[in-house]
């Protein structure tokens, strides 16, 4: 089997990608990597070779420029790109900031959701766009994963293109507000407890909690957020909604309209700082001239599968791929019932169990009131997607209608939103028109 990789984010995520390939799944895979920089297509081969020498298993990794020897045959595809991801979302943030006579629409500046979210969807879709085109002509057939953000989004615009998606986001075990933190505030180890979370990529919610004995921890958790030990944001949801959010509140904040109590960052972050590419090349480097065999190679190694991000593309895709049986907690696809009080077509995020390669027939319920609010984000998510593919009506009717921008002037927002996909021109070929149009 092969499997193309493609993206700027892949070189970091590359540790795990061959750890879990190679000595977690023991899998005789062909990973196929894009890479445009030699230096650096050169460094990856020569990690990836050390790696696989290692692990005894009879795989092979391809390092190329070219994205159709890339996808040639591939079986799947790998998705983690964006587009220039900080400094567009600061031309966003700079478009929406105003003047000292007109204060702008800062809140928008928002990486996933509202206006902000819209434009990083349309410079997605024109990646993807490209992605599909060559996907077509070299593997029309293969499966995708993306971890691109939006990942719901991205997910929806590979499905509307008519290839089978499936995604991985952040996920809502880890960080502040993540099931760690909740059940370390419970007195409790992650392995001790059980957790399901669902609702929509990046907006989930906490739907059980148990200990190993089967004990419900969902009442002591709710009780956490009640008392605001797990934030403003988290303990005014649960009043409202009947559901508590779990994850990063600043990703459900996104999706929302304006927080008295939240403003989005202003610099948020876009995959690895520099500080951190440097080190992540520096270890590369000595896996690559000293080998797993050696200590300093796999202290380099064992450093560079600690900061690794958490989504695990490989399980997914060996479970999918050779028919076995395994469970995911968090990841995205087709609703298709299973959150039936969501509409079929709409992007959800749950645990997958797949029984011999196929997606178990599990099914998982949210309050009515976080139902009838997912819905809402849900269809948003959906407009955009097809916005980003060039349906300009699509475009209107998510400024009309996204509740992200529940109490602004929708007319206005409209006039923001066609000048923002100018500014984008360069990139959004689907959106060069003229100022007038």
């Amino acid at each position: 089997m092969k499997i193309a990789l493609i993206g700027q984010d892949i070189p970091a995520l590359l540790p795990s990608l061959l750890a879990d390939a190679y000595f977690a799944c023991k899998w005789p895979v062909e990973l196929a990597i894009e890479e445009r920089q030699d230096a650096l297509g050169d460094l990856l081969g020569r990690y990836a070779d050390a790696v696989l020498r290692q692990s005894g298993v009879e795989g092979r990794v391809l390092v190329t420029a070219s994205r159709g020897e890339a996808l040639r045959g591939a079986d799947a595809v790998v998705y983690a790109g964006d587009y220039l991801a900080a400094s567009r979302f600061r031309m966003d943030r700079e478009a929406l900031l105003g003047d000292e006579d007109d204060p702008g629409l800062s809140d928008q500046a928002r990486v996933n959701g509202g206006l902000g979210g819209l434009m990083h969807t349309l410079r997605q879709g024109e990646l993807l766009r490209q992605l599909c085109d060559a996907m077509e002509e070299a593997c029309p057939n293969a499966v995708v994963v993306t971890m691109g953000q939006p990942v719901g989004r991205t997910a929806a615009i590979l499905e509307k293109r008519g290839h089978r998606a499936w995604g991985l986001g952040p996920s809502p075990f880890k960080g502040p507000g993540g099931v760690e933190d909740i059940a370390r505030r419970l007195g409790r180890k992650t392995q001790e407890v059980n957790a399901v979370t669902a609702g929509l990529p990046g907006f989930a919610f906490l739907t059980e909690l148990r200990d190993q004995q089967g004990k419900d921890l969902l009442p002591a958790a709710r009780e956490l957020a009640e008392r605001g030990e797990l934030g403003r944001l988290t303990q005014r949801w649960l009043a409202r909604w009947d559901a508590l959010a779990v994850g990063s509140a600043v990703g459900h904040a996104e999706f929302l309209p304006a927080q008295e109590d939240f403003t989005p960052e202003a610099e948020p972050a876009f995959g690895e700082s520099v500080e951190r590419r440097k080190e992540r090349i520096l270890r590369m480097n000595t896996v690559a001239d000293k080998g797993l065999g050696d200590r300093e190679g796999m202290m380099a190694q064992m450093l560079l599968l600690s900061t690794a991000p958490a989504e695990r593309p490989m399980r997914l895709l060996s479970g999918l791929l050779r028919g076995e049986s395994v469970t995911l907690p968090a990841v995205t696809r087709l609703n298709r019932g299973v959150l039936p009080q969501l509409p079929g077509e709409i992007m959800v995020e749950c645990p997958l169990r797949l029984e011999n390669g196929k997606p178990a027939d599990d099914r998982f319920r949210l309050s009515e009131e976080a139902a009838h609010l997912c819905v809402d984000i849900g269809e948003a998510g959906l407009l955009a997607a097809e916005a980003a593919l060039g349906d300009a009506s699509a475009l209107r009717e998510y400024v009309e209608t996204d509740p992200a921008m529940d109490g602004l002037d929708r007319l206005y927002l409209e006039e923001v939103a066609a000048r923002m996909a100018r500014m984008h021109s360069d990139i959004l070929p689907l959106y060069d028109m003229d100022s007038e149009e």
